[in-house]
């Protein structure tokens, strides 16, 4: 496809979202915030599904996968993009871009993988309730969590190895705030049509498969639930899938705005501003979701608390 096995720009420039130093001290503060909302958050939800017996089941687990993820993601991009705030050096090294090009690409395949066995997990309690302790069974539950994560892995490994041999040599300014693709592929001093076309293939494998098999389990879950009698079992129903879909929600609506459509300058902006609900809102808002209306979660909380005090 092409012939390069070398890359004449050694360092990237990360524009970040603005030069003016009074907004730069307000990101700043915002952005300090969520890091450690998003980090105590999911601390806290990994903690209780580690602690508490009542939570030692599949949906906790991926809900803890996710946690893990929240916070994982934080930590690969948020220090490096504060660093850079407060000392006005927007400056990484090639090499340090592409570990965090593969691992920010690592974390999300890995949600989009972990969303579709949750919603699995919700259609098997809900359409398949005498057979859900014998299908959902713990050991089943790791297995597939660690097909996400190992999946995710060697697919994240593709798209970098892919981007590695780019022929970068100038301009070398990244218009984010972290070392993402769409954003890096303007930079390749070569056509990157065909490039495109295979990243783009890859991105909507990895993006919809694991989507449509959540729509498709939703449709099942629709069909159960609608032919159900009770109103209580309705709504029993409904509470139990409400906060996976507003994940689902939150995630595809940002990630797929940023990496299934065209890329040009107006849009890049447009991209840049949703990752941040992705790499910033999302992940703090997450662990709000699962325990705002969770009883069994509030109440390991709240028997936590009672043990410290």
């Amino acid at each position: 496809m092409w012939n390069q096995n070398r890359t004449s720009v050694s360092e990237f420039i990360l524009l970040g979202f603005t030069s003016h130093p009074t907004l730069q001290r307000l990101f700043l503060v915002l952005c300090l915030v969520m890091a450690l909302a998003t980090m105590l958050g999911n601390s806290i939800i990994i903690f209780l599904v580690w602690v508490d017996s009542r939570l030692h089941t599949a949906m906790y687990f991926f809900i803890g996968n996710l946690s893990l993820l929240d916070i994982l993601f934080t930590v690969i991009t948020i220090p490096q993009m504060l660093v850079h705030l407060v000392s006005g050096i927007n400056i990484i090294s090639f090499s340090r871009c592409m570990t965090q090009l593969n691992l920010t690409l690592s974390c999300g395949m890995t949600e989009c993988f972990i969303l579709a066995f949750m919603a699995y997990d919700r259609y098997v309690a809900i359409c398949l309730p005498l057979r859900y302790p014998t299908i959902m069974r713990m050991h089943v539950c790791v297995k597939m969590a660690g097909l996400c994560w190992i999946g995710a892995f060697f697919n994240a490994a593709a798209l970098t190895a892919i981007t590695v041999r780019f022929p970068f040599c100038g301009p070398n300014q990244i218009n984010h705030f972290y070392c993402e693709l769409p954003a890096m592929l303007p930079l390749a001093c070569m056509d990157t049509y065909m490039a495109e076309a295979l990243i783009l293939a890859l991105s909507v494998i990895v993006l919809m498969l694991p989507f449509t098999f959540i729509v498709v389990s939703y449709v099942h879950i629709a069909k159960v639930v609608i032919g159900m009698c009770s109103a209580k079992g309705r709504q029993r129903a409904f509470s139990t899938c409400a906060t996976h879909l507003t994940v689902v929600t939150l995630f595809y609506s940002t990630i797929g705005f940023t990496h299934l459509q065209p890329r040009t300058n107006h849009v890049a902006d447009q991209q840049k501003t949703a990752s941040v609900f992705y790499a910033l809102v999302s992940p703090m808002l997450n662990p709000i979701i699962y325990s705002l209306r969770n009883k069994d979660v509030k109440g390991a909380l709240a028997k936590s608390m009672g043990k410290v005090s």
